[in-house]
């Protein structure tokens, strides 16, 4: 693994352990925040052939085939995996973003058609190629563009702005609780030493100084489906 993507999976990994790690699926950056303050107005035209596809596919709750390979690769490179530790495709983030924005997130739909659209007319523009066919090196170029504010293509939502919300969705797909469709055998968990909801704490768990390991790992979802 690359020192580029060392350095930004331990960055992922750290902000989910300093913040206790993710519990559920609420947390929004502040840049996605204020790209729903935008006026309205100052969107561009929904109607008529100029708005973005939608899943008429019915391939996953939300995602297309297509968006869905895009998702999964962005993710990917902003969490890769390396042996023994789970990278976004491990833990099944596409999976978690994919339900999110069929449910919770339902109101972001078009902020994620619109931005995917941008990205792949940035990448066609840049490397003649879409996203998930450029290697590794170019996804890295790509998405640095897009953090720095540095692709054109995009509008509304800014480049910035969708590079903020796919990080922080990613964030939320690896270290959720599993209930919410990511976190996949609590490959998140399992990497910051969280070890989720017990049944029972110690006195001597409680006053030990060393990270707490002990099985099992139980989540919202093991616990909704006891008896």
């Amino acid at each position: 693994m690359s020192t580029h993507n060392t350095s930004r999976r331990e960055f992922l990994r750290r902000a989910a352990a300093g913040a206790g790690t993710v519990a559920g699926a609420g947390i929004v950056s502040e840049a996605f925040a204020q790209s729903h303050e935008q006026d309205p107005k100052s969107r561009p035209e929904t109607n008529g052939a100029s708005h973005p596809r939608s899943n008429s596919e019915g391939l996953g709750a939300f995602f297309n085939r297509d968006d869905a390979a895009t998702i999964e690769a962005f993710a990917d490179r902003l969490m890769p995996g390396a042996p023994g530790k789970p990278g976004a495709r491990d833990a099944g983030v596409l999976n978690y973003i994919d339900l999110a924005l069929a449910g919770a997130y339902a109101d972001l739909q078009d902020f994620y058609r619109r931005g995917l659209a941008a990205l792949d007319q940035y990448c066609r523009k840049t490397y003649r190629e879409p996203f998930v066919r450029l290697n590794a090196a170019q996804q890295d170029v790509v998405i640095t563009a897009l953090e720095e504010g540095k692709a054109a293509e995009f509008a509304w939502p800014s480049a910035q702005a969708f590079f903020n919300a796919l990080r922080t969705h990613t964030m939320e797909g690896m270290f959720a609780d599993p209930i919410y469709g990511g976190n996949r055998d609590f490959a998140g968990w399992r990497l910051v030493g969280f070890p989720g909801a017990q049944s029972i704490f110690t006195s001597s768990d409680m006053r030990s100084k060393q990270a707490f390991s002990r099985a099992p790992v139980i989540g919202l979802q093991a616990q909704r489906k006891r008896p």
